[in-house]
């Protein structure tokens, strides 16, 4: 049987993939009060348990774009579904915080494969002037995976305990992973596809077949700096809004863990709006201000990155109700830049190679993530979170400066015979 519009079925299959990576993810943050009290973890022990997922995760993400380019989606995203979800599953066998991290490093290698895996789907599956909406909709299962996490885990852990939440979690993946090994196919293979589909999905491809690129021409490319600084700079505060707001509410605002479930999804909702819209901004610029296709994603983050400086001011705020809106703000800022910095790699780089190159911009900015959580963990006790906030802000709109500096450097690929 035909289905028309095949490629926006396979974004929502992307999404809901994302969706179930993201609540096994964030099941850590909704737990950590608890799980501090249960293996009295200090805040630099809990920052070491993030950090050994964030540096499995920045390790893999390169390697896991290598498999997936190698072995193909089919295969490869089913297979990381799997893994993920088992790592999250046994974390419900922890005994202490050496082990949980042991736990979350093995989560961080099998998780590190969802975005370079969705953003090689979108460049096989959309043409150049579809993909930051189609990478919107797919992103948006970062901040609704993030958004469900609080209530869900909240939920099952009074109902059971912090074991049975993380076996929950990790279930969903088991699902998914069955349905895309059932369902997915490439463009030229999947039975369900229509020809005139099939004609719009390779309108604006190379003629001559292209040459998936090496690690170490991806690396010594321009173009993939550009991107992967910006990336450096902004993924500190989605790590930082992951991993440390149910923390953040409970030792600086009062909250319990009712209240964090309450309201800690509200930035992820936010989020979500700013992802999809954000994959919106580019044709709209295109189509009304005749922009051409690289400026337009730049736009959209430098906006993005203005609207950083909200969460930058939380230190300022005078009631827990104002800093969650404030991180709403910087959620959806968050996520504009995201879907746009992941949709130039898409761009610029050729659907044979993207995967790993997403992989490689992926690992820069969770390098940088680790490395400011590694921060919060050191200095958050001693100075507070609002001076490490401000920081957020500021990172983004020097990752917007370089993007401007530098746009004539992001150039649509070649064929390269």
């Amino acid at each position: 049987m035909k289905i028309r519009h095949l490629r926006w079925w396979i974004v929502g299959l992307i999404c809901v993939g994302t969706i179930a990576n993201y609540l096994a993810r964030n099941s850590l943050g909704v737990l950590a009060p608890q799980l501090k009290a249960s293996f009295a973890m200090s805040t630099q022990q809990y920052s070491y348990v993030v950090g050994a997922f964030q540096l499995a995760y920045t390790v893999m993400q390169p390697i896991a774009g290598y498999i997936v380019d190698h072995f193909g989606l089919r295969a490869g995203f089913a297979f990381f579904g799997v893994a993920w979800s088992a790592a999250n599953m046994l974390s419900a066998l922890a005994g202490g915080w050496l082990s949980l991290a042991f736990f979350r490093a093995l989560l961080g290698m099998s998780e590190a494969a969802a975005i370079p895996s969705g953003m090689k789907a979108i460049a096989e599956w959309f043409p150049a002037r579809e993909r930051s909406v189609a990478t919107g909709w797919f992103n948006a299962g970062t901040s609704l995976g993030a958004l469900i996490a609080p209530p869900i885990v909240v939920a099952v852990t009074l109902w059971g305990d912090w074991r049975l939440a993380f076996v929950v979690t990790g279930a969903v993946g088991l699902v998914w992973a069955g349905a895309w090994y059932a369902f997915y196919r490439s463009p030229g293979d999947h039975p369900s596809i229509t020809p005139e589909e099939r004609a719009l999905i390779a309108e604006d491809r190379p003629l001559v077949p292209s040459r998936r690129a090496s690690a170490k021409e991806i690396l010594g490319s321009a173009k993939f700096w550009v991107i992967a600084v910006p990336r450096f700079l902004a993924e500190p505060a989605w790590q930082t809004f992951s991993f440390w707001i149910p923390l953040y509410l409970a030792t600086e605002r009062g909250m319990d863990l009712k209240q964090i479930a309450l309201f800690a999804w509200l930035p992820f909702l936010a989020a979500d709006l700013g992802g999809v819209l954000g994959g919106y901004l580019s044709p709209f610029f295109i189509k009304h201000f005749g922009m051409r296709l690289i400026p337009s994603r730049v736009l959209g983050i430098s906006l993005a990155a203005v609207l950083m400086i909200a969460p930058g001011c939380i230190g300022l705020a005078a009631s827990p109700y104002t800093a969650i809106a404030l991180f709403c703000i910087g959620g959806f800022a968050h996520q504009m830049i995201s879907v746009l910095i992941n949709t130039l790699s898409a761009d610029v780089f050729t659907p044979e190679e993207v995967g790993t190159a997403n992989g490689f911009v992926g690992q820069a900015g969770w390098i940088g993530g680790l490395l400011f959580s590694l921060l919060i963990g050191q200095l958050a006790d001693s100075i507070g979170y609002a001076p490490l906030f401000g920081a957020l802000a500021v990172f983004d709109l020097i990752g917007a400066v370089v993007l401007i500096v530098f746009v004539h450097r992001l150039t649509l690929p070649e064929a390269r015979i």
